[in-house]
């Protein structure tokens, strides 16, 4: 993970996230906390048996691997990924002391994500979201705006993590000339089939984020090798930035500004005044 910072922990205090975190470590505490562990589970040892072990360690290996599969490096998707399978293992130990418990653990849970969903970004949303159609059309339509699209997927893990980035690096970078918008290819599959983007479930490619500028791509992540192979890509704010050289990028734009036609009757006016 990088270096955590303050906004994130911020972030961390939001109603979602500690329900989240204290329904991961609820099974632990009663567990292994007394008078719950005797009250709870009828038992003398308020211990993990072998098979409750053998559930966490596993736990512990899916959550490093998924993590470092979906290239996650932040705090906050980090917790969140963390969370989700830790409910879904206490679960499993719920129904493994108590089928009661289970069924009790899982209905709050369920509440919780109905009541409290993961807050979205809160600022101005500069992202602009296409379709199949429109997408070309705008990119075509003034060649002097550079765009930086995500092809992204709601299902996919990797894309929900990059969503908050991509909109904070627009609120950062818009520009009349330098614009960000989004494509689900959920939705239009045939704009990521243009655009050589898999949409199988089991890709890589997602998020893909492309450069267009003068109407056509010129760069994009992730990207692939001399080999054809995928080059994984950790979609960070600071690697985005680097990788599509966002600072000069903004420079250069802003110190290009596209230029209004004169309307007729403008020249008429400045006469009039």
């Amino acid at each position: 993970m990088a270096v955590v910072t303050f906004a994130e922990l911020k972030v961390l205090l939001h109603p979602h996230y500690l329900v989240n975190i204290i329904l991961a470590v609820l099974y632990i505490v009663l567990r292994l906390v007394r008078p719950f562990c005797s009250m709870l589970f009828l038992t003398d040892s308020c211990e993990l048996d072998f098979r409750e072990t053998e559930i966490l360690t596993f736990l512990a290996v899916i959550v490093l691997f998924r993590t470092r599969k979906t290239g996650v490096t932040r705090l906050v998707p980090y917790i969140s990924t963390a969370c989700m399978y830790t409910k879904v293992a206490n679960i499993l130990l719920f129904f493994y002391n108590d089928p009661r418990l289970g069924i009790l653990y899982s209905v709050i849970c369920l509440v919780q994500m109905m009541v409290l969903p993961e807050p979205s970004f809160k600022g101005i949303d500069n992202v602009v979201y296409f379709n199949e159609t429109d997408l070309d059309e705008e990119i075509q339509r003034d060649k002097r705006v550079v765009w930086l699209i995500t092809f992204y997927a709601v299902w996919s893990p990797s894309s929900v993590n990059f969503a908050p980035i991509f909109s904070e690096l627009a609120a950062k970078y818009t520009l009349d000339n330098l614009r960000f918008g989004k494509v689900d290819v959920t939705r239009f599959p045939k704009v990521a089939e243009a655009h050589h983007i898999s949409t199988s479930t089991l890709t890589r490619q997602l998020p893909t984020v492309i450069l267009f500028k003068g109407g056509k791509p010129i760069r994009r992540r992730p990207t692939v090798d001399s080999n054809s192979k995928l080059i994984r890509f950790a979609f960070s704010a600071e690697n985005v930035i680097n990788a599509f050289d966002l600072n000069n990028l903004y420079n250069e734009c802003k110190e290009n500004p596209i230029k209004k036609k004169k309307q007729p009757g403008d020249e008429a006016k400045k006469k009039e005044e």
